[in-house]
Order: structure tokens, then C-alpha cells, then sequence
């Protein structure tokens, strides 16, 4: 009976666990570009209370017997499939049609040479701003980084689009340009730089929709949208998260049963233990 109890305490902590993602997945089904999370399970260490035995002169063999622990928490995945396209008409906003993730970074595009990111991070939410220089950036200030592929090697760039630019304008192959103040030819501030890895299920979360690099993800492999190594960019579009409301609510009744049965089980071997203690009287 106590080992029952302790079984189901391991389920208790296991589907409150679940519950957990699936609450954060539920909770970011409008983020930009947001990755869903699962849960998988695992059994604990088994009690073998006897052995078995392999056919021998007067009897055929028998099978061990075992008794489960419990179970522990298996996995926390990343589901990295894609996420729905929607079309906001915002020129810097930028979804991925397939494979990559963004470059972002911390540096000084201001000191000479550019002091560059010394760590990038990684993200699909494309909603792109520029900042008081111009610069590409993100929401939360980090800079989107270009790839300079005229140079051997390529080299990373800041981007940026001079004031008074119009008609700024995402290509499919990552190409940022703009019509300079005053009229005249179309002209490139950059091109959106992109990185994949051998396991993008390895990445690191972060706050903000980025990720970080991790010795599970691999080593980064950098190019520019070009539709077949890397996906192709879409200007005025944006990646939505791609958590499936459907799914997330049935796991949701199945943490919640889970978590239950559970709970049931702790109640019987409580309701057991009580009428052995009362054979006393």
C-alpha cells in the first residue's frame, strides 16, 4: 500500500508537470513564431520480487515478477513544425517559408570597426522594427544581422535603411531595399541572414521568442533565403505559433484524468491502510 503511494505521488508530479506545458502552450497560441512544447513519459525502476528461469530437466521455465516505482517525466520536446502565415502588410514584418531561424544579437554598429554580437540568438517571429539609426532590430533591441556574401569569407552585417527611405520591401531571397529619400534606383541595406542546425529540437529556449545555441542543437550552418537549403522569406507576413488548440485541450482532460486517477489511488491506499490499523479494535 505504501509503495502504491508513492506511485501515484509520481503521477501526481508528473501530470502537473504536463499540465504545466500545456498551460504555456495554451498560453502563447497567439505569440509570434512561438514553438509548442510536449510532454512524454517514462516508467521508474521496477522491484523484481523474483526472478525467472530458463527451461530446465523437470520444468519449462518461468517469468520474473515485477512490481513498477512509478513513473518520472521522459521528455519535454520542442515541436518545430511550422506555424501558419499571416499577411499584416507591415514591410518589416518577415516570415520564413521553411527551413532556418533568424540571427539576432547584442553589439555597436556605431564604433569603427562595428563591434559585433559576440553570442547570437536564434527566432522565427519575424516582426521586425528599426531604431533611431535605422537599424534593424527587434522588439526587444537586438540586432538582425545581414550576411555579406561578396566577401570571401562571408562575413555578418548590421543592416540598415537610411532616414526618409520608402518603399522598403523584403525579397524572397532575404533582400532588404528601399527607394532612397528623394526618389532615384532601388537600393539594398542588407540581406537577412539565416541558420539552421542538425537538431533544432537541441535549441535552448529564451525569453522574448529566441533561442539559444546548445551542444545538442549542433553546429550552426549560416546562408541566406534561397529556397532550397535554407526557406524563403516573406515580406509583409508573419509566422503565427503553431500550437493546435484541439490537441492542447484534449491533453489538457488528459492531465486532468490523469492527475485524478492519481489522486484516487492515494485516497484508496489511505482508505486501506485505515481499516488495518483498525483491526485492533
Amino acid at each position: 500500500m505504501i509503495r502504491g503511494m508513492y506511485s501515484a505521488i509520481s503521477g501526481l508530479q508528473t501530470h502537473q508537470t504536463m499540465l504545466d506545458v500545456v498551460s504555456n502552450n495554451l498560453a502563447n497560441v497567439n505569440t509570434v513564431g512561438y514553438k509548442s512544447s510536449r510532454v512524454t513519459f517514462k516508467d521508474q525502476l521496477q522491484q523484481t520480487l523474483y526472478g525467472g528461469s530458463a527451461e530446465g530437466p523437470n520444468t519449462g521455465g518461468t517469468n520474473s515478477a515485477q512490481v513498477g516505482l512509478g513513473v518520472q517525466l521522459g521528455s519535454i520536446d520542442s515541436v518545430m513544425s511550422d506555424g501558419s502565415m499571416q499577411n499584416t502588410g507591415k514591410p518589416l514584418d518577415v516570415a520564413i517559408q521553411g527551413d532556418g531561424f533568424f540571427r539576432v544579437g547584442l553589439g555597436d554598429p556605431s564604433t569603427t570597426p562595428a563591434t559585433m554580437p559576440n553570442e547570437l540568438n536564434y527566432t522565427r517571429a519575424g516582426n521586425f522594427i528599426t531604431n533611431d539609426q535605422g537599424y534593424l532590430t527587434t522588439p526587444e533591441g537586438y540586432y538582425v544581422m545581414g550576411r555579406d556574401t561578396t566577401t570571401t569569407p562571408a562575413s555578418d552585417t548590421f543592416i540598415q535603411i537610411p532616414q526618409g527611405a520608402t518603399s522598403i520591401a523584403v525579397g524572397t531571397n532575404g533582400e532588404v531595399t528601399y527607394i532612397p529619400d528623394g526618389g532615384g534606383t532601388r537600393t539594398t541595406a542588407g540581406v537577412l541572414s539565416l541558420a539552421k542546425f542538425p537538431n533544432d529540437e537541441g535549441l535552448m529556449r529564451l525569453s522574448g521568442n529566441r533561442w539559444a545555441a546548445a551542444p545538442a542543437a549542433g553546429t550552426e550552418l549560416v546562408g541566406t533565403p534561397d529556397g532550397k537549403t535554407f526557406g524563403q522569406t516573406i515580406g509583409g507576413t508573419l509566422e503565427m505559433s503553431n500550437v493546435d488548440l484541439a490537441s492542447e485541450f484534449t491533453n489538457l482532460i488528459v492531465a486532468q484524468r490523469g492527475f485524478q486517477a492519481n489522486s484516487k489511488v492515494i485516497t484508496t491506499a489511505d482508505e486501506m491502510l485505515e481499516q488495518l490499523v483498525n483491526l485492533k479494535r
